[in-house]
């Protein structure tokens, strides 16, 4: 069965299971097949690529059917507004559904960060926060903070350990769960590194892995071509992976 429409936590943004990030090189037509498709989480992110504004603004008359995703790594709280303004008039968007807080690995954001997002949302320039990290351990405290909607975390088949340190220890409600890095960087597609005796992974196949996991709302896809959107996209039609699936990935993720 096809992966299925989902709530992203207590934010309840009603999103298909993937996410497209413009950091890779996705374009317009990138953008517009994956949002034809159910993918309704649009990261503009790191790398605020044009061609993947030109399609967030051909979207335009669908706003209110999709999420935009804003990222800041700025330590500063007095340079988040600038740098989401300015984020928000290239695309001549009123508003940013979640401003997500990038590489807080040692510990959570300190005060003076969230107050300004907090700012943010009582202004109306963005409607949640959401924080990004790679120390898994710190998960499920950001997870269960009232004020954060959405966390994003490490997850793939060569690095398991949310299996261990995050997944048992959500708390309910908590907030929206989303995986980035299926792929692990691209080694898990790399026949060099796959055991002898055992077939290589596409990125469909990581996509699926990654989202068979129930506490995973969604996970993201850094696309560089339409041919690879449309591979990712092939993961929302194949849906959840049966055991002997899960059991392989886990066995060429081991060898990575």
């Amino acid at each position: 069965m096809p992966f299925a429409l989902r709530t992203l936590g207590r934010t309840r943004i009603t999103v298909g299971a993937l996410g497209l990030s413009a950091s890779y090189g996705a374009g317009a037509d990138d953008v517009e097949l994956a949002f034809d498709r159910g993918v309704n989480y649009f990261y503009w992110g790191s790398f605020r690529r044009a061609g993947f504004g030109e399609g967030l603004r051909r979207l335009a008359p669908q706003r209110d059917r999709y999420a935009l995703v804003m990222q800041s790594y700025t330590r500063m709280a007095s340079l988040l507004g600038t740098s989401l303004d300015r984020a928000l008039k290239t695309l001549n968007a009123s508003h940013a559904d979640v401003l997500l807080l990038g590489y807080w690995n040692r510990k959570p954001p300190p005060t003076r960060i969230l107050d300004a997002t907090l700012d943010l949302q009582r202004r109306g320039r963005i409607r949640h926060l959401a924080i990004s990290s790679h120390k898994r351990v710190m998960v499920p405290e950001l997870a269960a903070d009232p004020r954060i909607g959405v966390v994003h975390f490490r997850y793939n088949a060569a690095h398991p350990g949310a299996e261990r340190d995050i997944f048992p220890h959500l708390p309910e409600p908590r907030a929206g769960m989303v995986a980035f890095t299926a792929t692990s960087w691209g080694q898990l597609l790399d026949p060099k590194r796959t055991p002898a005796g055992e077939r290589t992974p596409t990125a469909t196949d990581c996509y699926r892995f990654v989202l068979s996991q129930p506490a995973v709302d969604l996970c993201m896809t850094g696309t560089s071509n339409l041919e690879q959107t449309k591979q990712a996209l092939k993961a929302l039609e194949l849906g959840p992976m049966d055991p002997s699936e899960l059991d392989w990935m886990k066995r060429v993720g081991r060898s990575r």
